[in-house]
């Protein structure tokens, strides 16, 4: 008997070439957000402004405000701890109560604020107290750049419709680190130049001028950014996981505390409240 023809039709959906073809057209459909340009913009200012204020510090510690290699280390390290925590708060105030748009706004202010601060404080003439103004615009920096940090990338990502717009996403990371790394590298060879090569209040160098640069590029961010708002797609805050999970802790242990009922598992407490996955998963973690 001779082979019987195979009926089966090849489903178009599964040739690779014709998913790939409905991926474009899906791409031409929806226009790549131009949002996205003022979130990039910004993302090279403010990168800029830290990089540039972090290339000088230690200098700036050591030079100005006398103070020991030692201590300058320990200041300068504080500073880095702190720019490495305050992502933590930075995440929480974004999801459980003023969103992205909101948090990179006003953090970004307080993060302007502290660079004027130092600024201001490294020009001798003023007359402000350098030690204490110098710290007190570190810690703002510290907070505004850690505040902003897990808010700015995840509002671009905000910015696009997916599955639909998965590769227009992934350019636009591919765009968002490059801004990163170009705003990074430029005022790392630019500051020290602002610094050591122009002159000013009768000194050899000019910290006020290469803080002041740096200060700059953090205002014309927040203008920057500002000026995309008619555009953005700005999603409400739906509750932060962290914070959450807290809540579903402390709910468990208080009603443990007050109830004689046995429960198999203290955090079943929690259940009517918070639901059986929430306390699921926070078992599955502990």
């Amino acid at each position: 008997m001779g082979a019987e023809p195979n009926d089966t039709k090849e489903n178009p959906q599964d040739n690779p070439t014709n998913r790939q073809t409905d991926e474009e057209n899906n791409e031409e459909k929806l226009p790549y957000p131009k949002s996205v340009f003022f979130i990039v913009s910004n993302e090279f200012c403010e990168r800029f402004s830290y990089y540039g204020m972090r290339t000088i510090l230690v200098l700036y510690l050591t030079n100005i405000l006398l103070y020991s290699e030692a201590d300058a280390k320990i200041v300068y390290h504080a500073f880095t701890v702190l720019v490495y925590f305050f992502p933590i708060l930075g995440a929480i105030l974004s999801d459980s109560f003023l969103g992205k748009f909101n948090t990179i706004f006003y953090v970004s202010m307080v993060y302007a604020t502290g660079s004027i601060l130092l600024a201001l404080a490294s020009a001798e003439p003023i007359g402000l107290p350098q030690a204490g103004f110098s710290i007190f615009g570190l810690v703002l920096i510290a907070f505004g750049t850690g505040g902003i940090k897990p808010c700015v990338s995840a509002f671009g990502g905000d910015q696009f419709v997916l599955p639909q717009q998965e590769l227009q996403l992934s350019r636009f990371f591919s765009l968002f680190y490059f801004a990163i790394n170009a705003g990074s590298l430029i005022s790392t060879f630019l500051t020290p130049i602002l610094r050591n090569n122009v002159h000013c209040f009768d000194q050899e160098s000019c910290f006020p001028l290469a803080f002041a640069v740096p200060g700059a590029l953090m205002i014309i961010s927040i203008v920057i950014f500002g000026l995309g708002k008619p555009l953005y797609k700005i999603k409400k805050p739906e509750g932060n996981l962290i914070v959450q999970v807290t809540k579903c802790i402390s709910h468990a242990i208080s009603q443990k505390c007050k109830s004689s009922e046995k429960k198999e598992h203290w955090l079943d407490h929690a259940e009517p409240r918070f639901g059986a996955k929430m306390v699921n998963d926070i078992k599955a973690t502990l």
